[in-house]
C-alpha cells in the first residue's frame, strides 16, 4: 500500500477541514506518491495523520468521489481512478510544468517570436517607456499534439538578452526568466468567455464561434512590478479552472469549487 505523508490540518484556516484534507490527497497524487490504481492509506491512517474526525474525513473521500479523482470499492477502501481528471493548479505554474506534472508531453507552434518597440497601451501595462523593446511571444500549445490555446505573451526585452537562438517550439518561457533571476510571483488575472474567431477557429481545430475561455494575466514580481503581460484562449471544452473563494473573518464560509481544468 501506497505511504502518504500527511500533516495536522489548520482547524482555524478560511477552508473547511474536509476541503483542505482533500486538497492533502489532491496534492499527493498530483505530486505522483499516489499513482493511477493505487489504494489510499486506511481511513485511521489518514484522520489520524490529519488530525481530523471519521466524519470529516468521509466527506473530503466523498466530494473527491464526485469530481473523478477517487473510486471507492466496499470492504477493500479508496482507490484512485485509473483516469485521473487533469487540472490547472491554483498555483502560478508553466504551461510545461503543468503538462509534465500530469504526465503529458507539451509543445508549441511558434506563431511569432520576436523584438518590436512598445506601443503606448503595452508601456503603460508594464509600466516602461513607450517605444522600449519588448519580445513578443505567440504559440499554439499542445498537450500530446492536440492544441489546447493559443498563448500570446510579451514582456521587456531587457529581462532576458538575445533571445533569437531559442526554440520556443519546446522551451518554457518561465524557465529562461526564472533562470534569468526573473521574480514571477504571482499573476493578476481575468477570465470571460469569447466566441471563437476565424484565425482562433483555425488554430485550436475548432469550429467558428465555438465557446473559448480567454484568460488574461499580468505576472508581478513580489515587490507589485509588472513583469509579463499574456493572454491565452483557451478551446472550451479542454479547459476548466478549478479555483476556490474564501471570506476571512469570524465566520468561515465553505470552500466554493467552481470547476476543474481537463485538458484531454
Amino acid at each position: 500500500m501506497t505511504e502518504m505523508e500527511g500533516s495536522p490540518l489548520q482547524s482555524d484556516g478560511p477552508e473547511p477541514l474536509w476541503r483542505q484534507a482533500a486538497d492533502a490527497i489532491l496534492q499527493e497524487i498530483a505530486s505522483g506518491k499516489l499513482a493511477s490504481g493505487a489504494r489510499l492509506p486506511a481511513e485511521r491512517d489518514l484522520f489520524t495523520r490529519m488530525s481530523i474526525s471519521r466524519v470529516t474525513l468521509r466527506r473530503a473521500l466523498q466530494s473527491l468521489v464526485e469530481e473523478g479523482v477517487l473510486t471507492p470499492s466496499h470492504g477493500r477502501g479508496w482507490y484512485v481512478s485509473a483516469k485521473v481528471p487533469k487540472e490547472f493548479p491554483n498555483t502560478l505554474e508553466s504551461f510545461s510544468e503543468t503538462a509534465r506534472r500530469l504526465g503529458l508531453t507539451p509543445s508549441s507552434d511558434v506563431l511569432r517570436a520576436e523584438q518590436a518597440p512598445a506601443s503606448l497601451d503595452e508601456a503603460e501595462e508594464l509600466a516602461i517607456a513607450p517605444g522600449a523593446a519588448l519580445f513578443h511571444l505567440e504559440r499554439i500549445r499542445r498537450l500530446d499534439q492536440v492544441p489546447v490555446a493559443v498563448d500570446t505573451s510579451f514582456f521587456a526585452a531587457s529581462l532576458v538578452p538575445d533571445l533569437s537562438h531559442i526554440d520556443f517550439s519546446s522551451a518554457s518561457l518561465f524557465g529562461l526568466l526564472i533562470d534569468a533571476g526573473v521574480d514571477l510571483a504571482r499573476a493578476e488575472t481575468t477570465i470571460e468567455a469569447h466566441g471563437a474567431d476565424p484565425v482562433l477557429a483555425r488554430h485550436l481545430d475548432i469550429d467558428v464561434g465555438k465557446s473559448t475561455l480567454v484568460m488574461r494575466q499580468l505576472i508581478v514580481d513580489t515587490a507589485g512590478r509588472p513583469l509579463l503581460s499574456s493572454t491565452i484562449r483557451y478551446a472550451g471544452d479542454r479547459y476548466r479552472l478549478r479555483t476556490s473563494f474564501s471570506r476571512t473573518g469570524k465566520t468561515a464560509a465553505p470552500r466554493i469549487p467552481l470547476s476543474r481544468a481537463d485538458r484531454e
